[in-house]
């Protein structure tokens, strides 16, 4: 059955967790948020219109990352759980600092990553995920937190993003490139998917990877983790009816057909934002001028 979903700003979800990604990945940690904790009500915002996020600079990534949380906070969030490990290695202390509060909490995915992979490792950690989460360094310096004799060998992947985001994950080109990256490691016991499209790539990292390996999909990690905190933090995230809402910078008919495959279910009702005056605000699709444009 598709999603439950509220139609529309002007009958908001009573206090839903906000998740953002910058396009479908994150679909793969709402799938496993919703499965820990299906009570709660839940906002997605996929900026697919902006995606990917892994090729750009730090500066762009902080200004896009700013108007996707705003825009959650103005439909009611209290918490955002940022699913994109890009945002969560670069810009996550800036969101904290700039818009945390008594009120308003934001969470990421690289710690709960980094300690589900100091848990199982027998001492060397692979690490693969976009060119700007690898170029951070930030989940080296995370894992180096809990075990300084830790080894993290990190390699970025920037084709394999798009070629999920294709649907060609089941191809042979995927197939191909997995194992053209993973030549890149060197005895490493525990791999982590440092993307949070890579599950869908689980099989083929999994087939590829030599059997003492274990392969890493930190989404159901981020999941326990958040139900954690809500058990501290419970006024945050109060249980409401399971229901979403999804929210796209890109292509909304593109969105629900394409984000299905990462969420594993149907999904019905997209509503496109766009970016006005610096901030994310409804747009229906059919608003777009055509053609050339002068101002």
């Amino acid at each position: 059955m598709p999603a439950d979903f509220f139609p529309n700003a002007s009958s908001p979800i009573s206090c839903p967790v906000g998740v953002y990604d910058s396009g479908y990945g994150g679909l793969t940690v709402l799938r496993q948020l919703r499965r820990t904790l299906p009570e709660l009500d839940y906002i997605y915002l996929g900026d697919s219109g902006r995606a990917p996020y892994g090729g750009r600079d730090v500066d762009t990534i902080l200004d896009f990352a700013e108007q996707c949380v705003e825009r959650l906070f103005a439909e009611g969030c209290r918490v955002v759980v940022v699913a994109c490990h890009t945002v969560s290695c670069v810009a996550l202390r800036h969101l904290q600092h700039r818009y945390g509060s008594a009120e308003r909490r934001i969470l990421g995915v690289t710690i709960p990553a980094a300690e589900a992979a100091v848990n199982r490792t027998r001492g060397h950690i692979g690490f693969v995920g976009t060119a700007r989460t690898v170029a951070s360094h930030t989940f080296r310096t995370e894992v180096r937190k809990l075990n300084a004799e830790v080894k993290v060998t990190e390699v970025p992947a920037p084709l394999l993003a798009p070629i999920v985001e294709e649907g060609w994950e089941d191809t042979e080109i995927a197939r191909l490139a997995v194992q053209r990256y993973l030549a890149m490691f060197d005895g490493v016991d525990t791999l982590v998917l440092g993307c949070t499209h890579y599950p869908l790539l689980e099989r083929e990292f999994q087939e590829l990877t030599p059997a003492p390996v274990q392969v890493l999909n930190p989404a159901p990690e981020v999941a326990e983790r958040f139900r954690a905190w809500r058990e501290r933090h419970p006024g945050f995230a109060p249980a409401g009816s399971g229901r979403l809402r999804f929210l796209s910078s890109g292509d909304a008919a593109r969105f629900a057909k394409h984000g299905a495959r990462f969420l594993g279910e149907p999904i019905s009702v997209v509503e496109h934002i766009a970016e006005q005056n610096g901030r994310l605000a409804s747009s229906p699709e059919d608003s777009e001028p055509v053609g050339q444009v002068v101002r």
